[in-house]
């Protein structure tokens, strides 16, 4: 079994960088059944659902504060079963949609926080709850998480950047 590859993104977190293209770059090199250990600074708990539909488990260990290596490993290949939640339903109108309950201002954020306060508050909402967010930038990593979990959703570019109504499914 080949040694995990190791990727120090700490110094890009601390400076304000996106470091998600170096890890998706880091993972598409990987040889048939190597292992990612990935240094952060913070758990990143929305890239565990990401890379395991890519076929990882995960392992964190905090080291300290703004410390944590997490180690990424193949899973063992299971059959897959379509999921009708797997389809994301990017709709062209919110129209027929009730009032968002929750409304999140995630301006000035730096990646992933938008992408957390939005699933955060997600899990809140009941069957058909709306959520409005207004990002600064298309939350394009955001669009698997939501896809998973079942969500409609309506994209709309405005001044301020992006404004994003989610609907919770159910």
């Amino acid at each position: 079994m080949p040694e995990p590859l190791t990727l120090d993104v700490r110094d890009e977190l601390r400076n304000g960088g996106e470091p998600l293209p170096r890890i998706f770059q880091a993972v598409s090199r990987l040889a048939p059944g190597q292992a990612l250990c990935l240094l952060v600074t913070f758990e990143p708990l929305p890239l565990y659902a990401v890379l395991g539909r890519k076929g990882f488990d995960h392992k964190a260990v905090r080291h300290g504060e703004g410390d944590w290596e997490v180690l990424f490993s193949p899973q063992v290949p299971q059959a897959k079963s379509a999921s009708p939640a797997a389809t994301i339903s990017k709709e062209s109108s919110t129209a027929g949609w009730p009032k968002p309950s929750t409304y999140l201002d995630n301006r000035g954020l730096e990646p992933p926080e938008p992408m957390i306060r939005i699933l955060d508050a997600l899990e809140h909402l009941g069957p058909g709850e709306v959520l409005e967010a207004l990002n600064e930038r298309d939350p394009v990593f955001l669009y698997p998480e939501l896809q998973a979990r079942g969500a409609a959703i309506h994209t709309e570019k405005v001044n301020e950047g992006v404004r994003l109504m989610i609907r919770r499914a159910g």
